[in-house]
């Protein structure tokens, strides 16, 4: 690290402690040429994610639709809003894990149910007949077969 005021390039760290809720760490430095402090933050870099629709049209991750697809699922189910945040969590760390910079809405939609079916049958069967966009009820009844089938 540079210092700001005389420009060498050797410092050390004087104090270091999490700031922001532990989404940055705030450092104290001194220089050793002119022994003057300053401070600097340390924080993850986020990478943008594209999500690319079936359209072809891409726009901007946001985890609020992505959770609010999910709770919209498991109304009025035996669903704790700590799981379905997990969820969120697991899928997103699923996604920044693979390095890339842009997902398919169909990725996250797969990712999606399987963790719903792990957790909540019926919940699982909601989220399919909207991400699925089931035509009639033999297409539903097929995925309740599938799921019957699995168990």
């Amino acid at each position: 690290m540079r210092c700001p005021y005389c420009d060498y390039y050797e410092t050390k760290v004087v104090d270091s402690r999490p700031t922001d809720e532990n989404q940055s760490i705030r450092r104290r430095r001194e220089c050793i040429k002119c022994n003057r402090r300053f401070t600097t933050y340390e924080k993850i870099e986020e990478i943008p994610i594209v999500v690319v629709k079936k359209d072809g049209t891409r726009q901007p991750y946001n985890r609020n639709k992505l959770l609010n697809g999910i709770i919209r699922a498991c109304e009025k189910r035996p669903v704790s809003m700590k799981d379905m945040e997990k969820i969120v969590d697991d899928i997103e760390k699923n996604i920044n894990n693979s390095l890339e910079k842009e997902i398919s809405a169909d990725s996250i939609g797969q990712m999606v149910m399987e963790s719903l079916k792990n957790i909540d049958e019926v919940s699982y069967v909601r989220f399919a007949s909207v991400y699925r966009q089931f035509k009639d009820i033999n297409t539903f009844m097929d995925e309740l077969k599938k799921l019957l089938d699995e168990k």
